[in-house]
């Protein structure tokens, strides 16, 4: 019995030995682990973008109009970019530290808005090649740095068409900031687009010698009426020149924005500068890494100067007058200065048939025939 036991004892060992090889060979197999998932790829660091402005962002002219554009940046490109601004920086040796201040806080782009603070991004762009600058109105230019400005004497021209057909006196007036080539063009394209439609037109000048003091441009604009002047334009910041017209009674334009919400009794339009598309261009140089050194010029074939909300109650012929001049300069950009043109002793400074260069634009330093007066000594 205890012979036959064993035996059978092995036999069932082993057919249970089968039997469970058997259900292990038919378990389905194990699910293999899942792959770690890859790490998330590092989101891109914005760029950083300060901007620098001459004027408080809320001059309603020039230093707006630019922190419009800055605004349109942030709005186009979102988190691929951070923008900063510091406002009423003086030209000069404070500029120069300002921006050497957006250098260090991490700014690898930097647009100056104002024509004295050439020097200083010149000086800070040698010492920091790392970074892009960008000078509004400049001309000078290095590796980084880089310059744009618009055709601002094209929005001037516009206005001295309508400012030409307005006028009861035959006497303009124009508030100047500083006898520059920049404001020189201006003041002669107001002239030479009033005297194309009224060859009797004078303008006179006073200059202020800043770029904002709103009671210095009251005082002057109050000056040129008080010489006969009932329209009015400038080269400066903010709305006073315009306000000092609605409380006379005369006429006057918006200079850089639309500036027609604070005196639309003389409000005969806005000379505004869209800079949206020119910041929306050169941040989107910089992304896609396609920068270079280049002048831009834009006016208002590209859509940087307008001349917006001219009133209903300006007449259909005067309107027509402006759109018709306004087609020209799409078709002809910087065609506001074209021969004959003489300056106001008489010498020719350009001959029948020729277009005024950016060389003859850059460097003028004259009033054209009916600006009245002498240039600030100096000049």
């Amino acid at each position: 019995m205890h012979g036959r036991t064993w035996m059978q004892s092995l036999t069932l060992a082993a057919v249970l030995a089968a039997g469970l090889a058997g259900c292990a060979k038919s378990e389905p197999p194990k699910a293999a682990a899942p792959a770690p998932a890859p790490a998330a790829a590092a989101k891109p660091e914005p760029l950083k973008i300060g901007f620098i402005y001459v004027g408080p962002v809320a001059d309603a002219g020039w230093t707006f109009a630019h922190d419009l554009g800055r605004k349109a940046v942030e709005a186009r490109f979102g988190d691929k970019v951070k923008t900063t601004f510091i406002e009423s920086v003086k030209e000069g040796p404070d500029a120069e530290r300002v921006i050497r201040d957006l250098v260090a806080q991490g700014n690898k782009l930097i647009f100056a808005t104002s024509f004295g603070f050439g020097d200083s991004m010149e000086k800070v762009a040698k010492d920091h090649p790392e970074v892009l600058f960008e000078h509004a109105t400049g001309y000078k230019t290095a590796p980084n740095l880089r310059n744009y400005e618009g055709r601002f004497y094209e929005n001037a021209y516009l206005a001295g068409v309508l400012a030409g057909m307005v006028t009861k006196s035959n006497v303009i007036g124009f508030v100047g900031s500083f006898p520059i080539p920049e404001v020189l063009r201006n003041i002669n394209a107001f002239t030479l687009g009033a005297r194309s439609t009224n060859p009797k037109v004078k303008t006179k000048v006073v200059w202020i010698s800043t770029w904002v003091d709103p009671p210095k441009e009251a005082e002057a604009a109050q000056s040129l009426i008080n010489q006969g002047a009932d329209v009015l334009l400038q080269n400066t910041d903010s709305t006073a020149v315009l306000q000092t017209a609605e409380k006379n009674g005369k006429f006057a334009f918006g200079w850089d924005s639309d500036m027609s919400a604070f005196a639309p009794k003389a409000h005969l339009g806005s000379c505004a500068i869209i800079w949206a598309p020119y910041y929306l261009k050169a941040v989107n140089d910089v992304l896609e890494k396609t920068w270079k050194v280049e002048n831009t010029k834009w006016g208002t074939k590209e859509g940087l100067t307008e001349v917006v909300k001219i009133p209903d109650s300006v007449p259909a012929a005067a309107r027509a007058k402006v759109e018709e001049a306004r087609a020209f300069l799409v078709a002809n950009p910087g065609a506001v200065f074209r021969g004959p043109i003489q300056d106001n002793t008489g010498k020719e400074v350009l001959a029948a048939g020729v277009v005024g260069d950016d060389k003859f634009k850059g460097e003028m330093g004259f009033y054209v025939q009916g600006v009245d007066g002498k240039l600030p000594a100096g000049k």
